[in-house]
């Protein structure tokens, strides 16, 4: 009995698409553009269609973009024309297939008064079948197959196209998180190689300030003897920068130390209301005034030096960005939670503030503002600290407009779990 001429076409088109499927399935989704336009091509074959492009929005320009294009005469001629960049405000048939969801087919591009004329007359397209390109359940761009013949698409062409495009939108998911895997690895990578060089060059350049500061003393101690205060003075202020030297080094030595998760604590009854007072005092200078409001005494088990360098981050993060005359406020005070006593301490500057697309990232590690002359380590590391006590710093903008850090640390330091570091 001889088949009908219906379902010849059906089963012609099921083993097509079948085909097609198990090919895109092979394709290697070792990148995103990559996959895609193997895709592309696949498709370009299975219909016999002159392009086929598998735009994604790029939301950054509010633009569809052709990231797969299958690798013909037709193809290479709307990148080379610049045509496969579609601003979604310029409208067209793809912009409105990725707008409704709908999928549209057409053999008359060019009396659509709704096409880009740049698709009609530079590219000669005359049939189009689109649908909408799902990622990984986010409607993320648009498949389409072109011909310049006039009515060369059936609607079977179509139905193959949407089912297709389900597909696609699968390999293109599976390309991107195998670009993000790749990416963490490589970032993982680095990380690893940047802190075991960090730690090697902290150490080697501590192992030379050693016999630095031995001869500033010397020279100090003739200076004295010789009473040539002009030489007593470089001396005092070459002692100053090898102090500051230290502290860089010893910033950068903890870094690793946190990233390594061997961060030591050593608890103890510290009054943090004369720490504070103290550090602040340190820090003050005729340029800033440093302003400490709060009880004269607030005693709490923390690591009194952990707790004093996370101040002291804060607080020159502080002066750093506020301008010349103004006053850094430093609040200290206990509060009462259900989860027992805390102390918080809160440092507000006059400065310009955090910048929004900054906050994510403020206590990232190197993470620096812009016109900061600083390696960005400071923030990274009173942010661990607090971390490393149980307790959090966080950011927001104070009264004043300027940044406001608030530190809350536990009054009792609660014993770490089995494996913390300590």
């Amino acid at each position: 009995m001889a088949s009908s001429p219906d379902k010849t076409r059906a089963d012609t088109g099921q083993a097509r698409l079948l085909h097609t499927l198990e090919r895109l399935l092979a394709v290697e989704a070792t990148d995103f553009r990559g996959a895609l336009d193997q895709a592309a091509q696949l498709v370009a074959d299975a219909l016999a269609a002159e392009k086929v492009d598998a735009f994604i929005l790029d939301p950054t320009v509010e633009t569809l973009v052709a990231i797969g294009v299958s690798d013909t005469p037709l193809g290479r001629r709307q990148q080379a024309l610049g045509l496969d960049r579609l601003p979604v405000a310029n409208g067209g048939r793809v912009v409105d297939v990725f707008q409704t969801g709908r999928a549209y087919q057409t053999g008359h591009a060019d009396q659509d008064p709704c096409e880009l004329r740049g698709i009609v007359d530079a590219l000669a397209v005359r049939s189009n079948v689109a649908a909408p390109l799902t990622v990984d359940g986010a409607r993320r761009g648009v498949l389409q197959a072109s011909s310049t013949r006039p009515e060369f698409f059936a609607e079977h062409d179509l139905l193959f196209l949407e089912a297709v495009a389900h597909w696609v939108g699968i390999v293109a998911h599976r390309a991107e998180l195998v670009e993000q895997l790749t990416a963490e690895t490589e970032e993982r990578t680095r990380r690893v190689v940047a802190e075991e060089l960090v730690t090697i060059l902290a150490h080697d350049l501590r192992n030379h300030l050693t016999p630095l500061r031995g001869r500033v003393g010397l020279i100090a101690r003739r200076a004295t003897l010789e009473h040539q205060p002009a030489y007593v003075a470089e001396a005092d202020a070459l002692v100053q920068g090898l102090k500051r030297l230290e502290r860089l080094i010893d910033d950068l030595l903890d870094v690793a130390r946190l990233e390594q998760g061997v961060f030591a604590l050593r608890p103890e009854a510290v009054d943090l209301a004369a720490l504070t007072h103290e550090t602040a005092a340190a820090f003050a200078s005729t340029e800033h005034e440093i302003r400490v409001h709060g009880p004269d005494q607030l005693i709490a088990c923390v690591d009194a030096e952990r707790a004093r360098q996370a101040l002291e981050n804060l607080l020159a993060n502080a002066l750093k960005h506020s301008p010349h005359g103004t006053t850094v406020e430093v609040d200290v005070d206990r509060e009462a939670r259900a989860d027992g006593d805390w102390i918080v301490l809160r440092v507000c500057d006059q400065g310009p503030g955090i910048p929004a697309d900054l906050m994510p990232r403020l206590f990232a590690r190197f993470s620096a503002g812009p016109g900061s002359t600083g390696l960005g380590l400071g923030l990274y590391l009173a942010h661990g600290i607090a971390v490393a006590h149980g307790g959090m710093l966080t950011a927001d903008t104070g009264p004043s407009g300027g940044a406001r850090f608030r530190l809350a640390l536990p009054a009792q330091l609660a014993e770490p779990s089995p494996g913390a570091p300590r």
